[in-house]
């Protein structure tokens, strides 16, 4: 079985399944295009987490090994509330320059056989290969031209946000809001060498406009970045930046898209990492993801001598996976959305609220991990110090809490004991945050008391309703609750602690 195999586009997903093509079959003939060398790259540093090292070993350890001796590692996290701040340390998450980590892929995938040529396009469609691997990124020329053939569903987010960095290494991972005249800045930022950090800035759209910056990044060169956004965002956030300058790569302002795709692949051509597949920045599993993409779609296409049937099996090896993330990022993506009407709690409260916002980390999980922090927040929601006890005994602490709402007092978080009338509705919404979810939210402020929210009988739906119950405590001052199954309990745990709601049903 000989192939010839050309993939386009040399992110990191591409430069790697490249390599292990090549490595998987040396008879193969392997060819990578790519348009910008690697020091051109759009882009500053790329995180790998945990479990992304763990798959990159698996998958090639001499590559891993090589990117483990280029990355910074050692830096913790630090999230700011209006309170002031708090710091969890780190949990061996690894950055690496995205132009290092391209070079060194670059360099394995030659040393195994693969002919790298950079400069110019590709167009996927016109190239004389058995394979074509379209790893073109999120805006893909190859998904878009046949956007029919691959079932393309794309979501466009709500908040602006921009790339930028900084020539300065920050201490630990840093998520700070700045209040400025026009609104809230917030920034994700981390370390990536000695001298250089990431540091993305999103908005919401009012704040946005109000600020000017509607049409700054408007008929830039490619390459080029928005000077005006750049200098208003380093003046803002002076104090986290130590005097350090803010530097632009292709910056300028734009909106997540949320890239799904119904199959992955038409005739010789099948897609990886973004070009099939994006989830939301503040999970940093891009790379990871595209990474992850490759080492499966070689084993499949070395396993299987039918492209088709090698094809089918990646995407159904692969697809479980990266819904799940998808499904994790979207939520992720909510929690940033309304990050900033969560400032006034204390910050540990807020660290378990961010900790707890995928639904993928339960309290019990926080409290083994950062048990000082994870007492904190506790003892915040409470008022009193927790008990030393197993996961079962600390969600019935939580839901026995009292809780003081306006006038009232309650003696329980469960709506049953609490002895108060609440309205009954029913909440099936896909998005809490929609023009349906703004009227559903308005016909609940009409209720006498609060309301309790029921709904489909599954995580997805109780994990929904916990984000629409916290646009009801935020928005209404209604007393509200959310009810679920048992076996969510120790979501509904999380959504108090967290303050998504004040009272809780279990069915």
């Amino acid at each position: 079985m000989t192939r010839r195999i050309a993939v386009v586009g040399g992110g990191p997903g591409g430069a790697f399944a490249a390599r292990l093509l090549k490595l998987a079959e040396p008879s193969w003939t392997v060819d990578l295009y790519e348009e910008h060398p690697a020091l051109e790259t759009f882009g500053f540093g790329v995180g790998l987490s945990v479990s992304a090292q763990h798959s990159l070993g698996r998958g090639d350890p001499e590559t891993f090994a090589a990117i483990d001796r280029a990355a910074h590692r050692g830096h913790g996290m630090r999230m700011y509330a209006d309170s002031g701040s708090v710091r969890m340390p780190g949990n061996d998450t690894m950055a690496i320059a995205r132009a290092t980590l391209l070079q060194i892929l670059y360099r394995q995938a030659e040393a195994a056989g693969v002919r790298v040529t950079v400069g110019g396009r590709v167009d996927s469609w016109a190239l004389d290969a058995d394979v074509v691997i379209a790893a073109d990124g999120v805006n893909s020329p190859t998904r878009t031209s046949c956007a029919e053939d691959f079932g393309v569903r794309v979501v466009t987010g709500r908040q602006r946000y921009i790339w930028c960095g900084t020539d300065h290494a920050l201490p630990d991972a840093l998520f700070a809001p700045v209040r400025t005249e026009h609104g809230v800045f917030t920034v994700h930022a981390y370390p990536y060498r000695g001298d250089r950090s990431t540091f993305l800035v999103e908005t919401d759209e009012a704040t946005w406009r109000a600020a000017g910056f509607e049409h700054t990044s408007e008929g830039l060169a490619p390459g080029r970045s928005d000077e005006v956004a750049l200098d208003y965002l380093q003046e803002a956030f002076a104090e986290h930046l130590g005097g350090a300058r803010l530097l632009g790569n292709n910056s300028r302002w734009t909106r997540f898209r949320t890239v799904r795709c119904a199959s992955w692949s038409s005739g010789p051509v099948v897609l990886l990492g973004d070009a099939a597949h994006t989830a939301h920045y503040s999970v940093g599993s891009g790379t990871k993801l595209a990474m992850e993409d490759a080492i499966v779609l070689a084993e499949s296409l070395a396993g299987h001598a039918d492209t088709a049937e090698a094809f089918a099996v990646y995407q159904r090896v692969r697809q479980p996976s990266v819904e799940r993330l998808q499904e994790l990022a979207d939520r992720s993506q909510l929690w940033w959305e309304a990050y900033t009407r969560r400032l006034g709690m204390p910050a540990e409260r807020l660290l378990a609220s961010f900790l707890t916002r995928a639904g993928n980390v339960a309290l019990s999980e926080f409290r083994a991990r950062e048990p000082k922090l994870a007492e904190a927040a506790l003892s915040q929601y409470a008022g009193t110090t927790p008990p030393d006890s197993g996961e079962q005994a600390l969600q019935s602490w939580v839901f026995a809490q009292p809780l003081k709402h306006g006038e009232l007092s309650l003696p329980s978080r469960e709506a049953g004991r609490a002895g108060v009338a609440l309205a009954h509705r029913t909440c099936d919404l896909d998005d809490p945050r929609d023009a349906r979810a703004d009227a559903f939210v308005a016909a609940c402020a009409e209720a006498a008391v609060g309301v309790e929210l029921d709904g489909p009988a599954t995580r997805a739906g109780v994990l929904r309703r916990l984000d629409v119950a916290e646009r009801l405590v935020h928005e209404t001052g209604l007393l509200t609750s959310v009810r679920a199954p048992a076996e969510f309990s120790a979501d509904l745990a999380a959504g108090l602690v967290a303050g998504r709601t004040h009272l809780i049903s279990v069915s």
